[in-house]
């Protein structure tokens, strides 16, 4: 169920892309988590993983479409989530070039300029990473308020004058694409500059860590036609259509360090005795591996399945536009609370210096707060939530696969913020049956009582602007997306029946908790208070069920160890 970098498994990729995935790993164990350790405390910067990137032209394999690379060269999901993985398992340092490359690369992809289109492609085969120049420090991702400007000159040339905040790689990037206006202000535009321009100016990087998030200026920046990207409206599609499918990648980086961190949790208690017991006997402890590891199946469940929504997307298909916040928000949430639960386990052992799992504590935190934070993606989410539950139009499967293949459409994606709420996904009860776990039937018995509130009790339209009301009902509606894809996978993976009823232990008294918070809110009314006392249910509880998950976590305490 979860990734063992002691035991790869690579069904469906093929034998470079395996290769590669070996190569990464390898690269990180011949390290040692010593080294990587004390770079992490020291803040050290890291070229020579850029050189084994670059040696192995992992991101050029891996991020330039077939049309403009060579053999093996395409924008593959499939293989881009298991490398996303990998690398949070490792260091969230080490996977944030990787991420901002991503990032940047999506208005060079999403670009008519094929001359800049060919230029990124070389740089990428010559090693180099990208950056996304969207953030400012008075308007972070306030792109209407963005004060970077091209100026015309005389000639018919521009200059670029002003700065950015918190742009990865912002030290090193080959290229960075850029957004600012042009035309006096009235038009945006997306245009690629050279960190190693004597008009480009690193200011800093903002943060103190390995990752460089930098602050930049541009001082007149020379820029011709060649180097425009996008303009008008094309401009401001990019740059959510961008972060619309990059954000995906946030809640890997989650399932990577939490699950490396289950690692070394489960090591350290199985080896440990106090009191005459092993830490691993006392009830307490049980429950709380048992709940982390439901927790961290689920993640990597749905992150595997919803990896297939982007494989299919289409103009006839945007659910992915629902399942990648939910990644971002839901997963990266997610990993936080499994951090929370192993953290109880091992107590003042995940403060030590040397153990992944002090370094994880501060990492986790980070992601669910990048790329829009949770309750911008709730709020998104939100506006999904009646087609989702109540459009009964039939739509294909998706199918599941790690065979190759390229999501090209991910790069033609247009506005993405148009009809969000007419997108049908299929009708969600058909996703929950046949499935006769006591704990799958009773959350959808939650479900329904959910879905009776929404019709018989909707919110007002005054409750429908007060968003922390909004956010609570959103909670309860991620959790019915959430695990639908869960339950996808567990019919993929054949997940046995008392693992998939573990994880909805937590569903049924997760969502109990939201409609509880639902209840207690001031304007909630009396109906809507009613059925939010329906949806609080009590989780089955089955003790034969949980020893045999418990029976699974202790078989994993000699799995992994990272090197010395």
């Amino acid at each position: 169920m979860l990734l063992n970098p002691n035991a790869l498994k690579l069904d469906g990729f093929d034998a470079d892309t395996q290769e590669i995935f070996r190569k990464t790993v390898a690269y990180f164990e011949n390290k040692g988590k010593r080294s990587m350790k004390v770079d992490d405390h020291g803040a050290v910067w890291y070229p020579d993983f850029l050189e084994f990137l670059a040696k192995n032209q992992v991101f050029y394999k891996f991020l330039t479409p077939s049309k403009y690379g060579e053999a093996g060269c395409r924008f593959d999901t499939a293989r881009n989530t298991r490398l996303s993985e990998i690398f949070g398992f490792y260091s969230l340092s080490y996977w944030y070039p990787w991420q901002v490359s991503i990032l940047g690369l999506g208005p060079f992809w999403m670009s008519p300029n094929e001359t800049m289109k060919q230029r990124a492609a070389a740089a990428l085969k010559a090693g180099g990473v990208f950056g996304f120049g969207l953030s400012e420090k008075e308007h972070g991702a306030d792109l209407i308020g963005t004060d970077m400007e091209l100026i015309t000159q005389p000639d018919g040339t521009y200059v670029a004058r002003g700065d950015k905040y918190y742009i990865g790689n912002g030290n090193c990037a080959a290229y960075i694409s850029v957004f600012g206006k042009v035309n006096g202000g009235r038009e945006y535009t997306f245009f690629g500059v050279e960190p190693k321009h004597p008009k480009y100016e690193c200011l800093q990087n903002v943060v103190y860590s390995q990752k460089y998030v930098a602050e930049f200026m541009l001082h007149d920046y020379p820029l011709t036609e060649t180097e425009i990207l996008l303009r008008g409206r094309a401009a401001w599609d990019a740059s959510l259509a961008t972060v619309a499918y990059a954000k995906f990648n946030l809640g890997l980086a989650s399932v990577g360090i939490a699950t490396h961190s289950f690692y070394e949790a489960i090591r350290h208690a199985a080896n440990r005795r106090l009191y005459g017991s092993y830490v691993t006997d006392f009830p307490h402890v049980k429950q709380l591996f048992i709940e982390a590891y439901a927790r961290l199946c689920a993640m990597r469940l749905f992150s595997y399945r919803a990896k297939d929504y982007m494989r299919v997307a289409s103009d006839s298909d945007r659910r992915y536009l629902l399942f990648n916040p939910l990644e971002k928000m839901k997963v990266t949430m997610q990993g936080e609370e499994t951090i929370n639960l192993l953290w109880d386990v091992i107590a003042a052992r995940g403060f030590e210096k040397d153990m992944y799992f002090e370094s994880a504590t501060r990492d986790i935190r980070m992601l669910p707060k990048l790329e829009g934070t949770a309750h911008v993606n709730m709020a998104l989410a939100l506006k999904f939530m009646h087609s989702f539950l109540f459009n009964e139009s039939s739509v294909a499967d998706a199918p599941a696969s790690n065979a190759p293949a390229e999501e090209t459409y991910l790069f033609a994606q247009g506005a993405t913020t148009k009809g969000l709420d007419t997108i049908p996904f299929g009708p969600w009860r058909p996703k929950y049956a046949g499935f006769s776990e006591p704990n799958v039937r009773r959350f959808v018995e939650q479900a329904e009582r959910f879905c009776e509130f929404l019709v018989s009790a909707a919110p007002d339209a005054t409750q429908s602007k007060d968003l922390d009301f909004m956010l609570t009902v959103g909670e309860i509606f991620t959790l019915i997306a959430y695990g639908s894809l869960i339950l996808e996978q567990a019919r993929v993976d054949r997940v046995s029946s008392e693992l998939i009823d573990e994880i909805f232990d937590f569903q049924v008294r997760d969502l109990s908790r939201h409609a509880t918070n639902l209840f207690q809110k001031p304007s909630a009314t009396e109906a809507q208070q009613k059925l939010c006392m329906q949806m609080i249910q009590r989780a089955v509880p089955d003790a034969a069920r949980s020893a045999k998950i418990y029976a699974e976590v202790l078989a994993l305490k000699d799995d992994y160890e990272m090197r010395p």
